[in-house]
This record gives structure tokens, sequence and C-alpha cells, in this order.
């Protein structure tokens, strides 16, 4: 039964995410649920003072306690609402009520990428470029505020209809909650722990040593070489080999997945070097030489360049040891566990 007008509905904490279809958390009507991941549950929902749909994102209810998760999501409204930016989607509100925190964003229609390859498979050389310059864009933006996104994936892009035929699409970047600053590294995450997903994490993330805007590099590499091969570029059995991939192994080219496109291989081998330095030097460097490379035509200065603006600290080149690392052992041993 819905509580009675004014009166509070039962907190996120109490029970079930699909508990709260219809409540009224913070001025906001949920509506239904429309996408989750480790940290958080996103609802479609009514903001009823201003009479339009935004997408409210709440703490997971197991989290919502943690200290350590509630800085990051109190980061993430802070980083997104500070960028300005027609492809990362723009923060309404952020704030707590009844300890439980929450975020306004606009809400998109359409799909993830995720959903869309899931759904479609692969896509068109021309319509991965477009998405990848789109993502790039807004990754290049957030990178001039300092910020690195950490967790560039399929789910964190969102896909709507474009504004016409020679701009089908309009993605976002969505999901800022594991950025950081870049100067600020500290007090987010514990020893030994990395952000990110391993389908797309960087090999410099994998090890714990500082990062840039270069990592976001590396994993929108990984994207667009899902978008065209049908899969992401190294796919193992178990997490332990594919950590160990990312770290060690040479990627893939794209032509054993996609023949056709070979003018590309040399262009993502690149962006998926496995020492930072030798990645482009932004994102949007990456996709200019993938679309210079599509079509053929040339594109001067995409050597790779340290970006001293984004860098956090010295990476190291990550070596080739005989058996895991050091640096790797409580990594393994906390996946293996």
């Amino acid at each position: 039964m819905a509580p009675a007008p004014g009166e509070p509905g039962p907190s996120p904490h109490s029970g079930r995410p699909s508990e709260l279809i219809g409540q009224q958390i913070a001025g906001y009507r949920i509506e239904d649920e429309i996408g989750r991941g480790g940290m958080a549950v996103v609802y479609r929902a009514k903001d009823l003072r201003l009479d339009r749909t935004v997408a409210l994102k709440l703490l997971a209810p197991e989290l919502a306690r943690n200290d350590t998760f509630r800085q990051r999501f109190t980061h993430e409204s802070r980083v997104a609402a500070a960028i300005e930016h027609p492809h990362i989607v723009p923060v309404f509100e952020a704030g707590e009520t009844d300890g439980v925190l929450y975020i306004a964003m606009r809400y998109v229609p359409g799909r993830d990428l995720r959903h869309l390859l899931d759904h479609a498979g692969p896509l068109s050389v021309g319509a991965a470029l477009r998405i990848a310059t789109q993502v790039a864009s807004a990754l290049d933006a957030a990178h001039d505020h300092g910020l690195v996104h950490r967790d560039v994936k399929p789910g964190n892009i969102l896909v709507a209809k474009g504004t016409d035929s020679d701009h089908p699409e309009h993605a976002y970047l969505t999901d800022f909650g594991l950025t950081k600053k870049s100067l600020s590294l500290t007090g987010f995450t514990t020893v030994g722990q990395f952000v990110g997903t391993l389908d797309y994490v960087a090999p410099e993330q994998i090890s714990g040593r500082p990062v840039d805007g270069r990592c976001d590099v590396y994993s929108l590499a990984c994207v667009v070489y899902e978008t065209l091969a049908g899969g992401p570029p190294f796919q193992r059995d178990d997490d332990i080999a594919l950590l160990w991939a990312h770290q060690y192994d040479e990627p893939p080219r794209l032509t054993e997945k996609r023949p056709g496109v070979a003018a590309l291989d040399g262009v993502l081998a690149q962006a998926l070097a496995k020492s930072p330095d030798d990645r482009y030097g932004s994102c949007l460097q990456f996709t200019a030489a993938l679309r210079a490379a599509a079509t053929g035509s040339a594109a001067p200065g995409h050597a790779p360049t340290r970006v001293d603006r984004h860098v956090v600290g010295a990476p190291v080149a990550p070596g080739a040891p005989p058996g895991p690392p050091r640096w790797a052992r409580p990594v393994f041993r906390g996946l293996a566990g």
C-alpha cells in the first residue's frame, strides 16, 4: 500500500529495490528501475516539484552505510555537476535524505551501448566511430577538469536518438561514481584495490600505479574493439587470466574477428599499449586516428604524447616477470577468494 500524501515511504534500506516503486524520496516519485551496478541503483522518477522525468540514482542499500562508498557517491555528484558538456549526462540535484544518498540526473531515453551490442551485435564502422568520438570528447572534457573516469565501458555509455541523418546517435557518458580528482588519489580506495571493470581495465589500474587520462584511452579502445568485433579484446576463462592478459598479452588484431578493417589494427594496437607513454595522448587523438585510418586520410600529430597536465605520477613500464609480480599477488588472492 502506498503511503498517505506527505507521509514518507519505506527507506531503501528496508527492502528490495522493487518495493520502492511508487514511493517518494526527496521530492521524487519512483516509477521504475532502469539500471543497476555494484554501487547504486538507477530509477526513472518524477520530479514532483518541476513535473519532469529524471533518472534518480540511489546508493545500493547494502553499501549505504559504508563510508568509502558514500564518499564516492557524493564525489560523483560534484564531478558530474562541475562539467557542462553535450555528451555528459547533466546533474540536476544531489543530496541526502533520511540517510539515503541520491543524485537526480537528466533522463535519457534510449538504451546503453551494452544493451545495443547484446541485442544487435557489432556496429557498422561508421556508427562505432561516431559513438566513440562523442565519448572521447566527453572524456577529454573530464580530463581537462583534472578528472579520470576509470570505468569506461558499454554500460556507462547511453545512446539516444540523434538530431538528423548526419548525427543518427547521441551518446552520453555517465556514471562518474568511480572517478577521482587527479591530485586526490587517496582516501577513496583501500590499499591494493583498483577501480574499474575487468574487460576494460588499463594495466596501470591493475598494478595500482598512478593513473591519468590515458587509462581512459585504453578503456575506450577496448570498447571500440568490442563495438566492431562483438567482444572485448581479451577474453579469458577466469578473472586472474584476464588481469594477466591486460597486463602482459598482446591484444589480438581486430581483423582476426572482423576482416576488412586492417587499417584500424595499428591504431587500436597503439591505444591498447601496455605503457601509457606509448598510447595516444588524448581520447580525441585516438578517435581522430581511427577515423583517418578508416577513411584513408592523413591524421597528423598522433604520435604518443605524455600529457603532463593529466599525469598524477610517473607510470612505470610493466616488464614481463617470470611469475605473478609482487604487486599482483594481493589482487590475485582477492579474486581467487
